[in-house]
């Protein structure tokens, strides 16, 4: 896979965690990295997170900088697809195994059954790779 590619799958982790961050843990204040833990400690957590995106960001910088254009329309929609898949399989990762499998967070702590907002949050990820892997398929036809 071609430098650019790799670069748009790691800027679709980097813009979803980000966005992760700023929405759930920042404005909704739904949940936090670490979320049963005293506040000090679920800010900090919530940081280290930052941090870890920002150098996927940094990254994905890097190595779209370094690649040719994208001049074809093929090869902007091969494009936005690893971005869609990086960002979708980056939520659906989270999901199942923060939300999942240790339990770590929910979507949303504090409603009565947050199984609901995990599953949603799961659906999007699906929706987010399907629309990428059929993106990457338009653009990969000759």
């Amino acid at each position: 896979m071609r430098k650019q590619y790799w670069g748009a799958f790691l800027f679709g982790v980097g813009v979803t965690g980000m966005l992760d961050g700023i929405i759930f843990h920042q404005l909704l204040q739904w949940h936090s990295m670490v979320m049963y833990h005293a506040k000090p400690d679920q800010v900090v957590s919530d940081g280290w997170f930052h941090l870890a995106i920002t150098f996927v960001w940094f990254a994905a910088t890097v190595l779209i900088s370094r690649s040719d254009p994208l001049i074809t329309l093929r090869e902007r929609r091969r494009f936005w697809g690893y971005f869609l898949l990086g960002g979708g399989l980056f939520n659906l990762l989270e999901g199942i195994i923060n939300h999942h499998l240790l339990g770590v967070h929910h979507v949303h702590e504090y409603v009565p059954n947050p199984l609901g907002y995990d599953l949603l949050f799961d659906a999007g990820a699906l929706v987010m790779i399907g629309w990428g892997w059929l993106l990457v398929r338009k653009g990969s036809e000759r």
